[in-house]
């Protein structure tokens, strides 16, 4: 992928550029959303990281201008407050990772991304599925290791949700929109249906691996689902 890193700390992007570099990525760097953008505007930019304390503007602020350049971005930042993390995804990130991060674990979250840009679009996908899950959004059914599961029109609304952004974290006002049409609705509604989405998805409830919570900004769908073909 084309990579743009945002950052006004010199050592990050020095950190970052050889590493990207030698996992075959290509690299533009900027240290101010001005130089981001006219950077943007210039390459054909797949995946922005992007820092949100910048000198000259608020990180959030460029958000909507690379994805609306269809590019993905995964916030990088140690802003560590909820509402700036609801704030980054609900203005469309991708994923946000907290400052300090292991590498280990950006990689991982680029190739999640990577994979998802390389497959057809499955936002359109008929079938999505992984060892364990598949979703047939044509038939509207859900199996979980081949059993077909039962699931009220809520539940099913709200896996919809994870599972288009399956690996990515999916914030609470996304999903009280798709549940409830209602993005300031009780988020307990939310909590109780989550619950029992787990009581029927997951081996055991009390201590979820499909459906992982994420404090105060929303849930990830662990399991990334591919479309068949």
């Amino acid at each position: 992928m084309n990579i743009l890193i945002v950052d006004d700390e010199p050592s990050i992007i020095r950190t970052l550029d050889p590493i990207l570099r030698a996992a075959g990525h290509s690299i533009c760097e900027a240290q101010t959303a001005k130089s981001a953008l006219s950077t943007f505007a210039l390459h054909a930019i797949d995946l922005v990281l992007l820092d949100l304390g910048l000198p000259d503007a608020d990180g959030s602020e460029l958000i909507g201008s690379f994805k609306g350049g269809r590019a993905s971005v995964i916030v990088i930042s140690a802003r560590h407050l909820e509402a700036d993390k609801v704030l980054a995804l609900d203005s469309g990130a991708d994923d946000y990772l907290d400052k300090p991060f292991g590498m280990a674990e950006l990689m991982a979250r680029i190739r999640v991304v990577e994979r998802r840009r390389a497959q057809s679009d499955t936002g359109g996908a008929r079938v999505l599925c992984s060892d364990n899950l598949e979703i047939d959004f044509a038939r509207r059914s859900v199996k979980i290791m081949g059993d077909d599961v039962h699931l009220s029109p809520k539940e099913y609304a709200l896996l919809e949700v994870l599972a288009r952004s399956s690996g990515q974290v999916v914030t609470q006002r996304r999903l009280m929109i798709a549940g409830w049409n209602d993005p300031t609705a009780d988020t307990q509604y939310l909590r109780s249906y989550v619950s029992m989405l787990r009581d029927k998805l997951e081996i055991d409830a009390s201590s979820p691996q499909l459906i992982l919570t994420e404090s105060g900004v929303g849930y990830r769908l662990s399991e990334e689902l591919v479309p068949i073909t």
